[in-house]
């Protein structure tokens, strides 16, 4: 891999531990508002099928976001705008919680989604000028932070139920521990992104041939992840027939290969490249899917899901590094666009799985993601011009 960055390399460290701070605020944020859905479920009085309904609010507001947040990103510079959304992300927790009808919880989770699309897209831009600092690769490792800040959510939010603390009271402490942490932090941020291309990008451009790939790379991928993330413990419970004290192994099965695989993935991107990794990926995706279905029993199913969580580790901050580095578009520009195509996948996932599953069984829906998740395999190879 190529990496050149304009700027002195002294403070790469300072750099990379403050921006380390945002991806774990991040990843603390949306797992304290996850941790207490139930709650906020029963609050309110919400069906199954209300809450399902009132959930799609959220991708609704980051996908509406996807645009926006590339140019404000691309126009006044991601350090400015990580800044801001450091306080608002977070800050839209407070809605949530205080949310007193499901007209108002609505509102807040596209606001929430809003806040969470400019915080990612200012977030990734840094981490891909960091990551030129260092000439070589980090990014995944950022990503390894927000899965770490996923699990920290999600405990603490165990103990804030243990406690009987209301989700507002909750999410007011997290607002104060997020913003203080930003506060902290924002001062050591990179104060410029990539500045090489600040004068011959452009903020509104049609997206080249590569990054439509990366955008389908990423698809590939977030098609995976979102089947895992809502379908896991029911193939669990519906095909394994696992005991009810072990239908979300899958899950924490997933969970801790795909945190674990980011800590480490940078290790293998920077000696065999991006297109070598990404074309395995595919495969590890592929094997451990077609494991699970094969051979539908607790350890073989589990086994296939920890393959699972491997294969899908390093691809997308694979596909935000190399979107990062276009030579003809903003870095925030093209990250929105990548993302945008890619979050397709993570929203389009769960739904084909029920529609396959309906008319042929979860052993069929999962082996077509199987097949989609080697995409990634099939589309890197167009990629060995980025390297």
């Amino acid at each position: 891999m190529h990496f050149a960055y304009s700027l002195p390399v002294r403070a790469t460290r300072v750099y990379r531990i403050a921006l380390s701070i945002f991806f774990f605020v991040q990843g603390l944020v949306f797992a304290s508002w996850a941790s207490r859905i139930p709650d906020i479920k029963t609050n309110l009085g919400l069906s199954d099928a209300a809450l399902g309904g009132l959930l799609l609010a959220l991708p609704a507001g980051q996908l509406a976001g996807m645009g926006l947040s590339g140019y404000l990103v691309a126009r006044f510079g991601s350090r400015i705008i990580m800044l801001i959304s450091g306080f608002l992300y977070p800050g839209a927790l407070l809605l949530l919680g205080a949310a007193p009808s499901v007209l108002m919880l609505a509102g807040s989770l596209v606001i929430f989604g809003l806040c969470a699309n400019l915080m990612n897209i200012a977030a990734n831009t840094q981490a891909v000028g960091v990551e030129m600092l260092y000439r070589r690769s980090i990014l995944a490792s950022f990503h390894g932070l927000w899965s770490l800040a996923g699990f920290t959510g999600g405990l603490v939010g165990g103990l804030m139920v243990a406690q009987q603390q209301t989700p507002f009271v909750h999410y007011c402490i997290i607002f104060s521990v997020s913003v203080m942490l930003a506060v902290a932090a924002g001062r050591y941020l990179l104060p410029r992104d990539v500045s090489k291309k600040d004068k011959a990008a452009r903020i509104f451009v049609k997206p080249d041939k590569n990054i439509v790939v990366l955008g389908l790379i990423t698809f590939a991928c977030m098609i995976c992840e979102g089947t895992m993330f809502d379908w896991s413990g029911v193939y669990f419970e519906q095909v394994v027939h696992a005991p009810v004290t072990w239908s979300r192994l899958g899950f924490i099965a997933f969970m801790s290969t795909m945190a674990g695989g980011r800590f480490v993935a940078d290790h293998f991107i920077t000696r065999f490249g991006t297109r070598r990794i990404l074309q395995f990926s595919g495969l590890v995706i592929l094997t451990g899917l077609l494991l699970a279905v094969i051979f539908p029993y607790l350890v073989t199913s589990t086994i296939g899901f920890l393959l699972v969580g491997m294969g899908v580790a390093a691809v997308v901050p694979m596909s935000y590094s190399l979107a990062g580095r276009s030579k003809t578009i903003q870095p925030g520009v093209a990250l929105a666009m990548v993302s945008s195509i890619g979050f397709l996948g993570f929203l389009l996932g769960p739904p084909l799985i029920g529609f396959v599953a309906e008319g042929y069984g979860l052993r069929w829906s999962f082996t077509l993601i199987a097949v989609l998740g080697l995409g990634t395999t099939l589309l890197a190879g167009s990629l060995k011009q980025q390297e």
